[in-house]
This record gives C-alpha cells, structure tokens and sequence, in this order.
C-alpha cells in the first residue's frame, strides 16, 4: 500500500514555520509578553490544524484501505492499534 500525498500541506508547514520566527523576534525584540503569547496560540491552533488534516488522509487513505482491501485481521488491527497510540499520547 502506497501513502497518502501530504505535499499540499508543505505549504502550511512554512507558515508554522514563519509564525515561529515571527515569535523568535519578539523574543529578541523584547516584546510585550501577551503579544507573544497570543502568537504561540496561534501556532498552536495551526499545528492542530495540520495535524488533522494529516489524521484525515491517515483514515481515508490507510485505515479504510486497510479496513477494505484486506481480509487480513493483523493488518486491520495493526491500524487501529497506531490510532489507539496515537490517542494515548494525546491524552498525557
């Protein structure tokens, strides 16, 4: 099974990126200490945001073709355990 294409998301990974340079400034400018603050939400909120979309294509792509193209049980329960861990993580 081949992996999804995340290329299109290349381009939100290089606003995260500027975002996080941006905050880098502010640091060495001495800004307001909210203003920065405000800026690391918003990169936050970003990194959410891709990682959704990466967990979307993981479940169109991966698990239903898992869960659809092969009678074999280890690779569907395989699937679910990387979901399981995954959400495991989350939750610490």
């Amino acid at each position: 099974m081949s992996h999804p294409d995340h290329s299109k998301e290349i381009t939100r990974i290089k606003r995260i990126i500027g975002q996080l340079e941006g905050v880098q400034r502010m640091i060495e400018d001495g800004q307001y200490c909210i203003n920065i603050l405000n800026q690391t939400k918003a990169i936050s909120s970003a990194v959410h945001s891709l990682e959704a979309a990466l967990l979307e294509k993981h479940l169109q792509h991966c698990v239903k073709g898992a869960m659809c193209s092969t009678s074999d049980e280890n690779d569907q329960d395989q699937k679910i355990e990387e979901l399981m861990v995954l959400f495991r993580k989350r939750l610490k």
